[in-house]
């Protein structure tokens, strides 16, 4: 539907400023907002002064149209000239003029919601503008267009320099805009400044803890291995007294004295346990541990783990299963780290499982290059929330069995700094009350770190 409102001809200095007159006029009477009434008075202004001053004439048509239920006030500006040559150009703002012609093109056109330009050499020039209503105007009928041109007839034209006065008010409204904006920015900028030179001192503090924290990381890892060897000699002693002891080297002992001697032992190789692990952490943490990669069968790793694990089931209720790998599986790894991991998960699993099957296996992980071992357990289980924190040192998790079962903390962190220096990973699958899968996954063929691949073994084929 459409609302004509007002057709103004365009052909002298005073009809290009009436015209503006009557589109800032038209935009106050729709109900727009004082920035809108400029940008409309504005863009129609620069269109007429064009038709002015290249088509030496023409009309400015306003009017209410509706589209998909929306309302916007149109300005259609028509003339008769030569056309605007290099339309595209001068829309791409690239065009280049001597008389300034383009830039207010570019401009006026911006300002609005909608500007479709129709030119061709000889034809004149079809200019159609469109600035929406805001979503709560009221809604625009034939009535009140009507009355609006009853009163924009009532309204007689001003005078050139009062059209020029409100130029001048909306100038200088718009550079005390401008002037605010302008000291907004330079407090702004101010404001990023300061931001930018604390964030430096900040980063400087960080630096300076960041190098407090090293120091003490390194202090802490001497210490760690230095006390780790001091414990190591009074622990063998009194583990070999003891031992002389319940061989009865001095002679009989009492059944009391058997057991307080047993007590002695059974701690004793609880701490050298703990100082041994607490060593090796050291020594991984101080870059000391050196990987030896040689060629070696899983089937020959597992009888030796078979060998040393099964006497600490003792009379327990568990099976410790190993699955036989394919024949000739081989890796070319650290035989004596991979072993160590697979023995702290054996040893928790046997740990944690009252009753059920332990099992251990070994199998490759497809177009990887990788081997993944697995040990699974019908044990507690663990928490999926607690599943990381297991693996930070010193971290156990609160259970029914720890009146019985005693630990540090250190194993699971230990196995995960011992895959990553096989360049490897460690990790958990548990459900709490169902079991749980530990795993490590190893490259098949160790890589030093910069350096090339150890020699090839000759996977899934016997020697």
């Amino acid at each position: 539907m459409s609302l004509r409102i007002l057709k103004i001809a365009i052909g002298t200095e005073l009809d290009v400023v009436g015209a503006r007159q009557r589109a800032r006029e038209i935009a106050v009477l729709c109900g727009f907002a004082m920035q809108d009434q400029v940008r409309i008075a504005t863009s129609v202004s620069e269109f007429a002064r064009n038709v002015f001053n290249y088509a030496h004439g023409g009309r400015v048509e306003f009017s209410i149209e509706e589209a998909d239920g929306a309302q916007a006030l149109q300005i259609r500006i028509d003339d008769q000239g030569p056309g605007i040559a290099d339309l595209d150009l001068v829309l791409s703002g690239r065009y280049q003029s001597a008389t300034g012609m383009g830039l207010g093109i570019l401009g006026a056109r911006r300002l609005m919601d909608r500007c479709d330009i129709r030119t061709a050499a000889g034809s004149g020039t079809q200019i159609v503008l469109q600035k929406r209503f805001a979503g709560d105007a009221p809604r625009m009928t034939a009535r009140m267009v009507g009355e609006m041109c009853a009163h924009l007839s009532a309204l007689a034209p001003d005078s050139m320099l009062g059209e020029v006065q409100q130029q001048n008010q909306e100038l200088l409204g718009t550079l005390d805009e401008l002037k605010a904006r302008q000291e907004e920015l330079l407090q702004l900028t101010r404001e990023l400044e300061e931001n930018n030179r604390a964030v430096k001192v900040l980063y400087a503090e960080l630096d300076e803890k960041a190098e407090h924290l090293r120091r003490a990381d390194q202090a802490k890892t001497r210490f760690l291995s230095n006390m780790s060897h001091e414990f190591r000699t009074p622990l063998s002693s009194i583990r070999a007294l003891a031992k002389l002891l319940l061989a009865r080297a001095d002679g009989e002992l009492s059944e009391g004295q058997e057991k307080q001697v047993s007590y002695i032992l059974q701690g004793t190789v609880a701490l050298n346990e703990m100082v041994d692990d607490l060593l090796d952490l050291a020594k991984i943490e101080a870059g000391k541990v050196d990987v030896r990669a040689e060629r070696f069968m899983v089937a020959e790793m597992f009888s030796t783990l078979r060998g040393l694990l099964r006497p600490l089931l003792g009379g327990s209720a568990v099976a410790l299963t190993f699955q036989e790998p394919p024949p000739g599986l081989a890796l070319v790894s650290d035989q004596g780290k991979l072993s160590q991991i697979l023995r702290n998960f054996i040893s928790n699993a046997i740990k944690y499982t009252e009753q059920g099957d332990i099992t251990v296996l070994a199998a490759l992980v497809p177009g990887q290059g990788m081997m993944r071992f697995s040990v699974a357990d019908t044990g507690l289980g663990i928490a999926a929330a607690d599943q990381a924190f297991i693996f930070e040192e010193f971290s156990q998790i609160e259970n029914r069995l720890q009146t019985r079962v005693k630990g540090t903390g250190l194993g699971l962190p230990l196995c995960r700094k011992l895959a990553d220096l096989l360049g490897g990973s460690v990790g958990v699958e548990s459900v709490p009350g169902a079991g749980s899968v530990f795993h490590v996954s190893v490259p098949i063929n160790y890589t030093a770190q910069g350096g090339e691949a150890a020699t090839m073994p000759h996977s899934l084929s016997p020697d």
